[in-house]
């Protein structure tokens, strides 16, 4: 990638800066009353990239072109291929005596584009219209992804119900059972009563 700019305010020609074209996706929760936590990230050099994974399951810090093995990783470049798919390691850096740490593994579709065939083929950023090229299916969350004080009864389904259903029936039943024999004990006396005096 080519950066032309002035040096300084007074210069009449623009520099010339080669960078390499590098792409960095980094993850981070969603918190609502605590500042968002980073999670990890993954930093790819579009001209030299590491090769990525077809299964989630065989995704490692060893697949990065500076593991820490010295593992040889097979490259590729986006700008060659135009389009790239599959999983890469979502990592974070450690200090001078800590090591990098993988924190995750993440799925990704890059694909390079003219300007016309960006223009033929819009997309809107995230899910939002118009959801094609590619098209963004709704996430798969659990049901139980939610926060429990939003949505109290889900909290009462899934976290509370779901783990004590068996003791909350007991519990009922145990508690009419009681009722039953309470309210027997109560009226016994009355009714045994009134059928004495029936008798005399």
């Amino acid at each position: 990638m080519v950066i032309k700019k002035k040096e300084h305010f007074f210069s009449l020609d623009k520099h010339e800066e080669k960078h390499p074209v590098t792409f960095v996706a980094q993850i981070w929760d969603n918190d609502i009353f605590t500042p968002d936590d980073f999670l990890g990230l993954v930093e790819l050099n579009l001209n030299f990239m590491p090769k990525a994974n077809k299964f989630a399951k065989s995704v490692s810090l060893d697949d990065l072109p500076d593991n820490e093995k010295g593992k040889p990783v097979p490259m590729v470049s986006l700008f060659d291929q135009k389009n790239v798919k599959g999983w890469w390691p979502m990592y974070e850096e450690g200090g001078p005596d800590t090591p990098r740490e993988m924190t995750g593994k993440c799925e990704m579709e890059l694909e390079i584009l003219s300007k016309e065939d960006a223009e033929a083929k819009p997309a809107g950023k995230g899910q939002e219209e118009p959801n094609e090229n590619p098209h963004l299916n709704s996430p798969n969350r659990p049901a139980t992804s939610f926060l429990w004080f939003t949505s109290p009864w889900k909290s009462l389904k899934y976290i509370i119900w779901n783990n004590y259903k068996w003791y909350i029936i007991g519990g009922f039943i145990l508690l009419l059972v009681l009722a039953m024999v309470g309210l027997f004990i109560y009226s016994a006396p009355g009714a045994l009563s009134a059928k004495l005096i029936a008798k005399l």
